[in-house]
């Protein structure tokens, strides 16, 4: 069986006792805390707390390392980004200018530029862990409950709930393809050139998105016969009831906010200058 990609995997611990709604919350303050702050000591501490946390939680590396790396892939290309087009924009951020190494044209290499583009990175590091986290200990259904109980109307909260439950499946349905079309003499292993591989991919994945538009149909039309969204309201089987436990986690999301807007008035504004 092919690994689940972002799946709800049923565990133990604390994390699996939280209300849905309040991990959401917590997730939700703590990536704006963090998307918000540029202080470097902040987002070191809320890193590192959410790699203890991911530790916490028991799950396989296994399981989510390609989400770490996709993700990875994307930061770096980020960075790059950012340096190609504005190599200069540390030294002007922090007004000051310490230069390691010439470089042709405007791209000369310095410390401040490279202390902003390490905040960047962190900032990857603080909320992944913590997105990878709700969404393995948080069961489809609850999460659905939490949105809807945040205000968003049912039916959307329902059909992410869907989405959630069917990625998993299709990831299943495209590793048992792959292994078919291996086992046919269709190389899609490192052995291969990039180029083939990618080609191997498309022809697999292509029918697969519109056998799971035929699905989408399927479901859709069986929730239309049973008068899905007829009322206003509805009840929720996965729901968990409100403890201490989520007041307190709600409490901490509550403190990570007040820490972010101290350090504006601490720093002079959202950037931690160590020049």
């Amino acid at each position: 069986m092919a690994n689940r990609l972002l799946g709800y995997q049923p565990g133990q611990g604390f994390l699996y006792q939280l209300s849905g709604t309040s991990k959401l919350l917590f997730f939700i303050l703590v990536s704006v805390a963090v998307m918000t702050s540029y202080d470097t000591r902040f987002l070191i501490i809320v890193s590192l707390a959410s790699l203890l946390l991911f530790k916490k939680a028991g799950i396989k590396w296994k399981d989510v390392s390609f989400v770490f790396a996709f993700v990875g892939v994307f930061a770096l290309l980020n960075i790059l980004m950012i340096y190609l087009f504005a190599p200069h924009y540390g030294v002007d951020l922090y007004d000051s200018k310490t230069l390691l190494l010439d470089g042709p044209g405007p791209y000369d290499i310095t410390l401040e530029e490279l202390f902003y583009l390490f905040n960047v990175a962190v900032k990857y590091l603080s909320t992944l862990p913590l997105a990878v986290i709700f969404l393995l200990t948080t069961h489809p259904s609850q999460f659905a409950s939490s949105l809807n109980q945040l205000g968003l109307p049912y039916r959307f909260a329902y059909a992410v709930s869907l989405t959630l439950r069917y990625i998993p499946d299709l990831q299943e349905d495209f590793g048992t393809i792959r292994k078919a079309q291996e086992a046919r003499g269709l190389e899609l292993s490192k052995k291969a050139s990039l180029l083939s591989r990618i080609k191997g991919n498309i022809q697999i994945i292509t029918p697969l998105i519109f056998s799971s538009l035929e699905r989408i149909e399927t479901i859709s039309t069986a929730m239309e016969l049973r008068r899905f969204g007829r009322y206003k309201k509805r009840s929720w089987y996965q729901a968990k009831a409100w403890t201490k436990k989520d007041s307190l986690l709600i409490l901490l999301s509550i403190i990570i906010v007040a820490i972010t807007i101290s350090l504006f008035y601490v720093n002079g504004g959202r950037f931690y200058n160590p020049f």
